[in-house]
């Protein structure tokens, strides 16, 4: 017996109560913007700038020691990961500290990193730095720049991609979408303060992916049934997309979510940001391709006849 999470053929009227769910993402995404302009994000070494060391020791990598040792320094945000390669010998361990731009005039590089070679040193007297490498505020900033310019670029693209499969009205569903999707997920990681860096970024490429997918498959159904039945009203025509593509969209997200939750609890702090981030957009994902996406079309309204390009061709459609 095969376990169902939903079953084969559902009829739910997800347009019953839209306004109620475009209300609720009006204030979250007001929410969002409020947090980012009140508190900001909290950047991490990428975009603030700081140092990068890599250390080697013939003492296994303990990362909580390390931490616990640095924390004293005050040094600000601190990051730490244990590096592993097949390369390695076995008395290799290596490790790769990160540590923010430090303020002040009179506080050098070179003063951080012996402060940081001294500390470690106390508990692993063979440990040194391999290499020690500093990020400054105008590479940071133009890493900024630069992470703007490939979301609007990936949602460009997708814009584009969209009106040439379909039509005009179905990329602007799937753009509102993803702007939708990668405001929310970037006001949450401002309302909590979670660490935003390089990792960040790609996790939102990831989710504009992910949720670009899920909106192509209900389109697609979409289409297919604008010319299966061409004399229902839109709304029943969207409606019963939704349900015919509802046990995929579910499943899809339920399995990427265990493995994500997974990733999450045990994969620990190194990628726990950039985990938090893909949970995030996937719940956000699933649900702005059901209700944004759709309820976008629905008012812009398409054509009905691929066949026939026409002079009416994007036409609204009456609705009731």
């Amino acid at each position: 017996m095969r376990l169902k999470l939903v079953t084969q053929e559902t009829s739910f009227d997800f347009f019953s109560k839209i306004r109620l769910w475009v209300g609720l993402s009006v204030i979250l995404l007001v929410l969002s913007l409020g947090s980012v302009l009140t508190q900001g994000l909290n950047f991490g070494i990428d975009f603030l700038g700081g140092t990068t060391i890599r250390t080697q020791s013939t003492q296994v990598v303990d990362v909580g020691a390390y931490r616990d040792t640095l924390s004293s320094l005050d040094l600000g945000d601190v990051s730490i990961s244990e590096v592993f390669d097949p390369n390695f010998d076995e008395d290799q361990n290596v490790a790769m500290i990160r540590i923010q731009q430090q303020i002040g005039d009179d506080i050098s590089i070179n003063a951080v990193t012996n402060e940081t070679l001294a500390a470690l040193q106390t508990f692993d007297p063979d440990l040194i730095f391999v290499s020690v490498e500093s990020v400054g505020p105008k590479v940071s900033g133009e890493l900024v720049q630069t992470a703007i310019i490939a979301i609007v670029l990936a949602i460009a693209a997708v814009l584009v991609y969209i009106w040439l499969r379909f039509e005009w009205q179905f990329a602007q569903g799937a753009v509102t979408a993803l702007i939708h999707d990668v405001l929310l997920t970037i006001g949450i990681f401002s309302v909590v303060q979670i660490k935003f860096d390089l990792a960040i970024i790609a996790a939102l490429l990831t989710i504009v992916g992910y949720s670009l997918n899920d909106t192509v498959v209900v389109f697609d159904r979409v289409r297919e049934n604008l010319r299966k039945y061409k004399k229902r009203p839109l709304k029943e025509v969207l409606n019963l997309s939704i349900n015919e593509t509802l046990s995929r969209t579910v499943v899809t997200s339920f399995t990427t979510l265990l493995a994500l939750i997974s990733l999450f609890v045990l994969g620990g702090d190194v990628i726990r940001g950039f985990v938090f981030a893909m949970i995030w957009g996937v719940i956000v994902g699933t649900f702005s391709s059901i209700f944004i996406a759709a309820a976008t079309l629905l008012r812009l309204g398409v054509k009905r006849d691929w066949s026939k390009p026409n002079a009416e061709a994007g036409t609204r459609v009456p609705q009731e």
